[in-house]
């Protein structure tokens, strides 16, 4: 595979600048609520490359964003990786699983439920003052519960499908370890880190990713997603909700457009 393959020479310089400030944008969102894919994958598409390659090039610069927010995120001494391990581990597994069995396994099903579960995410982020003490006094998990029952599991979905993986880790951390919103975010963000590492593993074998493409857009993700991680840090709940629930809605409509 050629670091430079032939789509680098057939785009233009102001088509790779557009790219790039689309990446910037996506990983200010992204790492403030995920769903960044909703920006990158059609503007790849808009680009002129196929399906699979805009899939396997979005998983590129996607990395680079969820580990520019991780980086800072643990900079900040927001999360601890030794607390988190195992659920690294079986995140990373799950999500090497989901993405071998891409293509051997029927996903329509589990695509037209996603939406009705995002939307169900969107109204319990809205109500999340009055119903997360309740609700993570009630299911309270341990390290260990988390990272088998969760870790493993929305692994296991992003590799196979992908769309409000960040939405369900920052749930399932209200909800069953009782973290804060942001505390919950930045512990989403080492995970999502985590599947999409493991994926691009997988896709670097496919052929389909545009190397010089998706690293153009990464360092644009690079940044975005360091702006996007300190605005959770400053903001806050006041800035995490609102986008939380606006991007699983565009996800569910955008889902449900596609299906």
């Amino acid at each position: 595979m050629e670091f430079l393959d032939s789509t680098f020479f057939g785009l233009s310089l102001w088509l790779y600048l557009a790219l790039f400030v689309a990446a910037f944008i996506a990983g200010v969102i992204d790492a403030i609520a995920g769903g960044g894919g909703l920006i990158t994958v059609p503007v790849l598409l808009a680009a002129g490359l196929s399906p699979a390659q805009a899939l396997a090039t979005n998983k590129l610069q996607g990395c680079a964003g969820t580990l520019s927010a991780s980086y800072h995120f643990i900079k900040k001494k927001q999360v601890k990786l030794s607390e988190m391990w195992l659920s690294i581990l079986l995140t990373g597994i799950g999500a090497v699983v989901g993405t071998l069995l891409v293509s051997y396994l029927d996903s329509g099903l589990l695509l037209k439920a996603v939406p009705i579960i995002l939307i169900g995410v969107a109204i319990f982020f809205y109500f999340l003052p009055k119903v997360q003490p309740y609700i993570a006094s009630k299911f309270s998990l341990t390290q260990s519960q988390f990272a088998l029952l969760i870790g493993g599991s929305v692994g296991f979905y992003d590799g196979l499908i992908g769309p409000g993986t960040g939405a369900f880790f920052s749930t399932a951390y209200l909800c069953f370890m009782g973290y804060s919103i942001v505390s919950a975010t930045a512990h989403t963000k080492i995970l999502n880190a985590t599947s999409n590492l493991a994926s691009l593993i997988i896709f670097t074998f496919s052929g389909h990713i545009v190397w010089a493409l998706g690293i153009v857009m990464g360092v644009g993700q690079w940044f975005g997603a360091q702006l996007g991680s300190r605005l959770v840090i400053t903001k806050g709940a006041a800035l995490i909700r609102p986008m939380v629930i606006i991007m699983c809605l565009a996800i569910s409509v955008k889902l449900l457009l596609d299906n």
